[in-house]
């Protein structure tokens, strides 16, 4: 290259640098232009803002400046009223200065801003005379002497005791003061003073003037309609200065800003009310807000501006040099946009992985829950089997304390583990739902016996009600559904000191769905609540325990309606079609006067492991789980679950559940598990219940008319005598009476010994044959053998239908129809077990000896002859055919073979032999009963080991280790029942 091209090369190279640094310096200057223009656009921006803020504020201030004002004018004007009513429209009068004074200084909290009161009365120049020789004084003006001769006067008779020494004074003596007066009863209104120093606290202040005119002033009144009914004049003086500080203290911002008061009426020389005079402050920006303080003749207004100069904001720097820097690193982020792609790429890679590995750890989860729940189980059989086996045996109360102390705790941590493991089948989609049939009200009465020892120990009301509509037998998941009430009853129990515990159930559709469309039961809550609010000391809730319930809708007047179905809104072809279809829902309610759930935590109730707070569980127990599984079967029932919770008033919970209903199920088709068979010999009896109580009475009756019982009410004891023998006009009862129930907060021992002896009179005159057997209810343990003296018997709630059947058989000298023993009556699964089990041939197969000896001990209590072996090649040898064996109790984990393998050998023989013996060759038959032998798996593994999965291995059923007396003779009366009723076919 030459000298030339060199040259020329170097040029091009001196020109690019040049442009270079030329478009450097360019792009350098721009951003500093654009800097430059963001930042003071942003501060004009930011003064925008505090202009704004301060009107904001200078506004709210104004508004509640206006507000507090116009509270305390509300309270001087109820004070108005209370002169014209209780002075001039009582004659004689009812108020005095005496009661004037001690009512004013009562509620002068209510008027905190107001110096004193005082009422002065119209007095004509005719009028004079006569008034000052009724009050004792003459009218006396301002300057002390004696008021001279006008036309009308204003002379103050009654007065706070703040402000006594202005008894007498002529208050249209002051020249402003007449002016004012003349002003309020013109316009009816509150009319105000030009602002002073107030006596005393040395504050500013003005003087408040309100007519008190006489009752009936039409509200369009003209002036001289206003000036006839004046009958006097309220004044007081009021505290503006304080009222402006307590305001200012209570906002935000109170430092940030200075507010001034003025009065501008004269809009050339403002009088401030409140401020300072002076101020050196920043003066820019300020903004000025119109107060309207009700007199229509003063004029006021609000100045607010900042204390200090308003600061540049930080964004105005931040934000033009973020900008700046951004242009800086445009080329940079570009350079890094493929570095990112990589990056993105390899963080999916990694995701994909770690979604492997967690599904990986959900497996293990599941098969750790799995094994610890069978490795816990397995123990826990042998440990409450033998707790079970050693209470049958003769001990002492020590030994027999401890080991139900043991056999609690155990049945605790199975029950600790069944939540558990319930949640992991919610969360592994494996939870189903069973479809059964089951008598609703005999499972409701189960599942609050359950808790009548806390109730009683606690000494709260503990009862259920069913409405007359719900059908008595349903189809569903009875096991579920226990589980849910006795969630949401033992969360009640649990946190509930005092008061009730109510759980009611109903047909949706029906006069549950009125009582919230009912314009009349809206108008009895709202009477309700205005009753509260007027009497809120006398007045007591109508509810089961008469304490207030979290939920008002379910009050006395609402219950009411419920107990006069049908309901009067639904046509009757609609209330027919509630009974004729196959699908019923019904809506569940379970009410307590506990501790409440706080307002911060109820977002949170139905989120699993959660409590109130971390004292809750060591207080309290529990692990935080049994709502969020109740609101999952609650949803499995195609139904919802919501909560009314109010701190230390109470809980309400509601839910609905729908259910399948058949009207060709009879009870003689049902397991005696599942229904409750009541006596018959008590029906058309009459009894009369004491109860000052309507909802508790309510229940008490529907368990008397579920024995057939008719029951009529008396409020008190006095009532109850006086319907009896019909005194003070009211109809004698006609009716034979058995038994007499009294409530025990309703009996007192006089009043009862009248009525005792009035039944006795009655039965001498032969106006009965027999004087009722009386029965005392009561919440909680009493002294038996001193209430023994006044009643046949005493009954401990809470009620159920069985229990109170065999109370009033036992007092009636009844006997029992259903043919069951006493001991049989405290525990209904054994006695049924004791007939199901009695003679039959029972093979049990596990591997496990305790477990043996467990299964071997509970069986032969019931009757059974029962033969163990540990294999199940052992069980098939016993079990070729020919047989004597009834059932077969087969657990699933074995060594060599397991359960499920021995089972379908079991079938297998038992399918080859009933072919052999029929001489068929295929395998298409279908009655083979008479060959088939129940086999019930004994599980400790109940995630696995589902129903579905016992079926499809062959088996009739499985129950869960440990198991108790309900959960074997469900599975033993499904299996055998139906097996034997099967056989007949062949």
């Amino acid at each position: 290259m030459g000298v030339g091209g060199k040259v020329l090369v170097s040029a091009r190279k001196k020109r690019w640098w040049l442009n270079r640094t030329a478009l450097m310096v360019l792009w350098v200057f721009v951003s500093g232009l654009i800097w430059v223009g963001l930042h003071l656009y942003s501060r004009r921006d930011s003064m925008r803002k505090a202009e704004e803020n301060l009107v904001s504020m200078c506004n709210d201030r104004a508004r509640m400046l206006q507000d507090q004002f116009a509270v305390s004018v509300n309270h001087f004007q109820a004070l108005a009223i209370l002169i014209s009513t209780f002075h001039y429209e009582k004659h004689p009068s009812v108020l005095d200065q005496d009661t004037f004074a001690y009512y004013t200084a009562k509620t002068a909290l209510e008027r905190p801003l107001l110096n004193g009161v005082a009422y002065a009365q119209r007095v004509l120049q005719s009028e004079r005379e006569a008034f000052e020789r009724r009050q004792g004084w003459t009218i006396k003006s301002f300057e002390g002497t004696t008021s001279p001769e006008k036309e009308e006067y204003a002379a103050v008779i009654y007065s706070q005791e703040t402000v006594s020494y202005i008894e007498a004074l002529d208050m249209m003596s002051g020249e402003e003061d007449h002016e004012n007066i003349l002003k309020a009863r013109a316009t009816g209104k509150a009319v105000l003073t030009n602002p002073f120093r107030l006596l005393g606290s040395n504050h500013l202040g003005v003087v408040l003037t309100f007519a008190v005119y006489r009752s009936g002033l039409p509200k369009d009144a003209t002036l001289e309609q206003r000036i006839e009914a004046t009958l006097g004049y309220l004044g007081g003086a009021f505290d503006v200065e304080s009222l402006v500080e307590n305001l200012l203290r209570q906002l935000a911002g109170n430092q940030d800003i200075v507010v001034n008061v003025y009065d501008v009426t004269n809009a050339t020389e403002p009088l401030i009310m409140y401020g300072p005079q002076s101020t050196n402050s920043y003066q820019s920006p300020s903004h000025i807000s119109v107060l309207d303080f009700g007199d229509p003749f003063r004029k006021h207004e609000m100045k607010c501006r900042y204390r200090q100069k308003v600061p540049i904001p930080l964004s105005a720097i931040t934000t033009p040099s973020g900008v700046f820097v951004i242009c800086m690193l445009a080329g940079y982020i570009l350079f890094a946009a493929w570095s990112r792609y990589d990056s993105v790429k390899e963080d999916w890679r990694k995701s994909e992985e770690l979604k492997l590995r967690a599904e990986a750890a959900d497996l293990a989860k599941s098969q750790f829950l799995a094994t610890v729940s069978h490795e816990i189980r397995t123990p826990m059989n042998g440990v409450l089997g033998m707790l079970d086996m050693l209470l049958d045996t003769d001990l002492n109360l020590i030994q027999r304390d401890c080991a139900q102390t043991a056999r609690v705790c155990g049945k605790a941590l199975i029950s600790l583990m069944n939540e558990v493991l319930d949640r992991e089948k919610i969360e592994s989609g494996k939870l189903e739902l069973e479809a059964v049939p089951f008598d609703l009200r005999f499972l409701l009465d189960d599942v609050l016996s359950l808790f009548s020892s806390k109730s009683r120990e606690k000494g709260i009301e503990l009862a259920v009600f069913v409405s007359d509509n719900v059908p008595q037998v349903v189809i569903g998941d009875p096991g579920r559904f226990r589980q849910i009430i006795t969630n949401l009853v033992g969360n009640s129990v649990k946190f509930t000191k005092r008061g009730h515990i109510f759980v009611q159930v109903h047909l949706a559709g029906s006069s549950y769905q009125c009582i919230r469309l009912s314009e009349e039961v809206e108008s009895l809550a709202k009477n309700i609540q205005d009753k509260m609010l007027v009497d809120t000391f006398n007045y007591t809730p109508n509810t089961l325990s008469g304490l207030e319930a979290a939920d008002n809708t379910n009050n006395w007047e609402n219950f009411r309606l419920l107990l006069n179905e049908p309901c009067s809104g639904l046509h009757a072809s609609e209330h027919a079609c509630k009974w004729t279809s196959n699908k019923v829902t019904l809506v569940v309610i379970v009410e307590d006067t506990g501790i409440g759930i706080p307002v911060h935590a109820q977002d949170r109730v139905f989120t699993p492991f959660m409590q109130v707070d971390s004292s809750a569980s060591r207080m309290y127990g529990g692990t935080g789980i049994g709502l969020s599984i109740s609101k999952y079967l609650v949803e499995l029932m195609c139904g919802q679950i919501s909560f009314v919770s109010r701190p230390h008033v109470g809980s309400t919970f509601t839910f609905t559940a729908m259910f399948q209903q058949d009207e060709n199920i009879k009870f003689g088709d049902l397991h005696s598990a599942l229904v409750e068979c009541l006596p018959d010999d008590l029906r058309g009896m009459n009894a009369f219940l004491i109860d000052g109580r309507p909802v508790r009475s309510s229940v008490t009756r529907y368990h008397l008319k579920r024995l057939g019982i008719h029951a009529d009410v008396a409020t008190n004891i006095i009532m109850a005598l006086h319907s009896i023998s019909g005194q003070n006009g009211l109809q004698r009862t006609r009716k034979q009476l058995q038994v007499l129930l009294v409530e025990r907060d309703a009996w007192d021992l006089e009043t009862y010994a009248t009525l005792l002896d009035q039944l006795q009179e009655l039965k001498q005159k032969g106006l009965i044959s027999e004087t009722p057997k009386t029965i005392l209810l009561s919440t909680s343990e009493l002294n038996r053998a001193e209430l023994n003296l006044y009643f046949d018997m005493v009954i401990t709630k809470p009620l159920r239908a069985s229990t109170l059947a065999a109370c009033l058989q036992n007092i009636l000298g009844l006997k029992d129809t259903r043919g069951l023993s006493g001991k049989e009556k405290e525990n209904g699964s054994a006695s049924a077990l004791n007939r199901l089990l009695d003679g039959k041939k029972i093979l049990v197969v596990d591997d496990n000896k305790v477990n043996l000896m467990v299964a071997a001990g509970s069986l032969k209590k019931y009757g059974a002859n029962v033969v163990c072996v540990e294999r199940g090649r052992d069980a098939l040898a016993l079990l070729r055919l020919p047989h004597d064996f009834d059932a077969c109790f087969m657990d699933i984990q074995m060594p060599e073979m397991d359960g499920f393998e021995a089972t379908r050998q079991i079938r297998l023989m038992e399918n080859n032999e009933k072919f052999r013996s029929l001489g068929l060759t295929t395998l298409e038959h279908s009655g083979w009963s008479r060959w088939r032998l129940p086999v019930l798996a004994m599980t400790a593994d109940v995630i696995q080991a589902t129903y579905e999965e016992c079926i499809k291995w062959g088996m009739d059923g499985y129950i869960s280790k440990p198991f108790d007396e309900e959960q074997l003779y469900q599975a033993i009366s499904r299996s055998l029942v139906s097996n034997s009723n099967a056989s007949p076919g062949l």
